[in-house]
C-alpha cells in the first residue's frame, strides 16, 4: 500500500486525491495485452542503462508523466538518470532521494511538491535487493491506484533484469580475469629474427580461447616457433592450450627436433583422458645455416612469401591431432633467406563454412605483398584481405624474417 506525504500529504488527503483523481488506468483484456507488451520492451539487454531507459520510456507511455531514476549517490549528491519527459516537472532529485531513504521498503509513495504537483515514487526493488528508485511526476491529476499498480509492476520487472545484468557483469568479470591469467606472452625470440605474433578469439568477449603461439630460445641462436589450435572454444579449450603450452616450454628446453618435441606433447597429452586434442606445427628456425625445419601434428601448412611478394605454401609430412597417442611425426627442411617471410597460421585465419579447405588456402596462396613489407605489414595485410575479424573460428597467426646481421650479438652461441 502506498504511504502519502503533503509535503508529505496526509493519508486522508491522499484518498481524497484519489477519489478526485484521472479515471482509473483500465481493465479488461486490451489493457492487460498492453501492459505485457510494454513490460516486454524492458529488459531486452543485459545492459542496466538500457534497461532504465526502457523503463522511464514504457511507463512515461504509460501514466502521462515525466519519469526518471534515481540510481545512488555520489559527492555531487542524488541526480536523476535516464530521464524521459520534461525533467523541469520533476521534484528536486536531492529531497525525492531523502524521501525514498525515509521510506525505505514500504513500497510506493505518492506525494505532492510545489504546492499541487503530483508525483509518484517506486523503489527499483525485487527479492530484498534494491537498485534505486523510480520517480514520475506530472501536472494536474494524482497519481490513481491503477496506474500505481501499473508503475510497480514494469519497476519490478525492470529490477529482475538490472540484477541479472549485475550478476551477469560479476560473472563476466571473474571469467575476464581468468582469460587474462591463462593468455600468456610468448617468449622472445632470438634478435636474428624478426617475429609478430597476432590473436584473435572468436566472440565478442572472448579474451582467449584454444589456439595460441609460442616461441622459444634454443642454442646457436636458433628459435623455435609454434602454433597450436586446441579442439573447441571458450574457457576450457584455453585451460587445455596452456597445458600444451607448458609441456611444450618444458619439452623445448631439451633442444629436440620438431618431430620429437610433437613426439613427447602427443605422450604427455594422451596419457591424460580429459585433454582436448589439438592440432600443432613447429619450426625451428635456424638464421645461421639459413635453413627452417619442420614438423606438424594435423595441421596446416606455412606459407612462405618471397621476395617479390608472392605466397606459396611449404609442403609438410603430416601426423596425427595431439592427444591421440598413435605418434608418427616426420620433419622436413627448407631454405630460408632474409627476402622471404615464414608465416604459421591456425585455420581460423583460412576456413569458411561450406568451403573445401583446398580453396581456403588456394585463396590464401593468391594473395600479394611488397617486396618490402615488415612482418607487422604481413600480418595486417593478411588478416584484412582474409576478412580475419568476422572469422568463424579462433585466429592465431605468426610471421616471421630473418634479420640482416653483421656478426653475432652477446645472446647468440655459435656453433
Amino acid at each position: 500500500m502506498a504511504r502519502s506525504f503533503e509535503s508529505f500529504q496526509s493519508p486522508a488527503k491522499a484518498e481524497q486525491a484519489d477519489s478526485a483523481g484521472s479515471p482509473p488506468w483500465g481493465a479488461g483484456g486490451s489493457q492487460l495485452s498492453a501492459l505485457r507488451s510494454a513490460a516486454a520492451r524492458i529488459g531486452t539487454t543485459l545492459d542496466e542503462d538500457t534497461t532504465c531507459a526502457e523503463l522511464t520510456q514504457e511507463v512515461a507511455g504509460q501514466v502521462g508523466a515525466a519519469v526518471a531514476v534515481l540510481r545512488g549517490r555520489g559527492e555531487a549528491g542524488a541526480e536523476y538518470d535516464a530521464v524521459c519527459g520534461n525533467p523541469a516537472v520533476l521534484p528536486d532529485a536531492r529531497w525525492a532521494d531523502e524521501v525514498a531513504r525515509k521510506t525505505g521498503e514500504h513500497g510506493a509513495v505518492r506525494l505532492t511538491f510545489g504546492g499541487c504537483r503530483p508525483a509518484l515514487c517506486v523503489p527499483l526493488a525485487v527479492n530484498g535487493h534494491r537498485y534505486g528508485v523510480l520517480v514520475c511526476a506530472r501536472e494536474g491529476a494524482p497519481f490513481s491506484q491503477e496506474e500505481e499498480e501499473v508503475v510497480a509492476l514494469l519497476a519490478e520487472r525492470a529490477a529482475s533484469n538490472i540484477r541479472h545484468a549485475r550478476e551477469h557483469d560479476a560473472v563476466s568479470g571473474t571469467v575476464g580475469k581468468l582469460q587474462r591469467a591463462l593468455l600468456a606472452e610468448p617468449g622472445r625470440p632470438h634478435p636474428n629474427l624478426d617475429v609478430a605474433i597476432r590473436y584473435l578469439p572468436v566472440g565478442q568477449r572472448a579474451l582467449v580461447g584454444g589456439d595460441w603461439c609460442e616461441t622459444v630460445r634454443l642454442h646457436f641462436g636458433r628459435t623455435l616457433l609454434v602454433v597450436g589450435d586446441v579442439m573447441g572454444h571458450g574457457l576450457d579449450a584455453a585451460v587445455d592450450m596452456t597445458a600444451y603450452r607448458s609441456a611444450l616450454r618444458y619439452i623445448a628446453s631439451a633442444d629436440l627436433p620438431p618431430h620429437r618435441v610433437l613426439r613427447q606433447l602427443d605422450d604427455i597429452a594422451s596419457a591424460e583422458p580429459e585433454r582436448r586434442p589439438a592440432t600443432c606445427l613447429i619450426a625451428r628456425v635456424d638464421p645461421v645455416r639459413g635453413l627452417v625445419t619442420l614438423a606438424a601434428a594435423g595441421h596446416l601448412p606455412p606459407a612462405v612469401i618471397d621476395g617479390d611478394g608472392k605466397v606459396s605454401l611449404l609442403p609438410v609430412p603430416v601426423g596425427p591431432p595431439l592427444g591421440t597417442g598413435l605418434g608418427g611425426y616426420e620433419p622436413a627442411t627448407y631454405r630460408l633467406d632474409p627476402s622471404q617471410a615464414l608465416m604459421l597460421f591456425t585455420d581460423g585465419l583460412v576456413e569458411r563454412r561450406g568451403e573445401d579447405i583446398d580453396q581456403s588456402l588456394d585463396r590464401l596462396a593468391r594473395l600479394s605483398f611488397s617486396s618490402a613489407t615488415g612482418v607487422q605489414d604481413v600480418l595486417d595485410t593478411v588478416l584484412a584481405r582474409l576478412d580475419a575479424r568476422h572469422a568463424e573460428d579462433d585466429v592465431a597467426v605468426l610471421a616471421a624474417r630473418l634479420q640482416h646481421r653483421s656478426g653475432p650479438t652477446s645472446d647468440t652461441q655459435w656453433p
